[in-house]
């Protein structure tokens, strides 16, 4: 089997080589290509990304997002006549993960077209104001989608960062910027991507989200250098738990 490296960051990807590249799927024996498993990164010595560390723990905002959809979906598919209960379920489940499948689909043109834009490359001139949102709103001067790997024994690409900072983008559906608010999965993603980069550790991290409701709309979340800290202690906790769990020691 062979690694393909992959620079794209719209593929979602879970390794890292040692060095710091992407390795987010193989070819496998029968020549075709595959998304990399634990059983590829044991033999190839990859390490797990930031998020996939972070999913050992429970993530509040996403789950109340998802029963969200769930509820709109039921008020809005009323039940045929002579449905049993199991198919209604059934069909309203469906619909909600065909609207999360839209929503990330859309985000993920979004968080393309803030990278494309960084790196100086063309993009969709629709998501012209989302893009345009987001440097009004942090500046025009960062590296985009830098990726690495830490002596901890994690990897990730970081969606925007200088010396002085790291962002990381999220987007949502929102109209009212003071609403918005970061919760522990995107405090311990900044503080695990500090980490990874070897910044110092007092660079300024925070979220910066983009409305997927109001093009344009943008809220900024910085977090606190003591909140940092604990981001860090938790990601790091969380590390050690899917190590053991996975039966991997460094």
């Amino acid at each position: 089997m062979s690694l393909i490296i992959a620079n794209v960051a719209t593929e979602t990807g879970h390794w890292y080589t040692r060095d710091g590249a992407p390795a987010y799927t193989m070819t496998g024996a029968n020549g075709k290509v595959r998304n990399t498993t634990l059983r590829d990164a044991r033999k190839h010595n990859l390490v797990p990304s930031v998020t996939t560390i972070i999913r050992g723990a429970a993530a509040p905002g996403l789950e109340r997002w998802k029963q969200e959809q769930v509820l709109l979906a039921a008020l809005t598919m009323p039940r045929r006549d002579g449905e049993d209960e199991q198919t209604y379920m059934a069909r309203i489940l469906e619909d909600s993960k065909a609207q999360g499948k839209a929503a990330a689909a859309e985000g993920e043109n979004i968080h393309g077209a803030v990278e494309r834009h960084y790196k100086g490359m063309p993009y969709d001139q629709k998501y012209a104001p989302h893009v345009r949102g987001v440097v009004e709103a942090i500046g025009p001067n960062f590296d985009a989608e830098r990726s690495f790997a830490s002596h901890h024994g994690f990897g990730g690409k970081v969606d925007l960062s200088s010396d002085e900072w790291v962002w990381d983008v999220k987007t949502k559906e929102f109209d009212d910027p003071a609403a918005v608010r970061g919760f522990d999965d995107h405090l311990m993603q900044v503080a695990a991507y500090r980490v990874g980069l070897q910044l110092q550790p007092d660079t300024r991290c925070g979220n910066i989200f983009v409305s997927r409701t109001v093009p344009g709309l943008v809220a900024k979340v910085e977090w606190s250098q003591e909140e940092l800290a604990r981001g860090w202690f938790m990601f790091k906790a969380l590390l050690d738990f899917w190590k053991a769990k996975a039966g991997v020691r460094e």
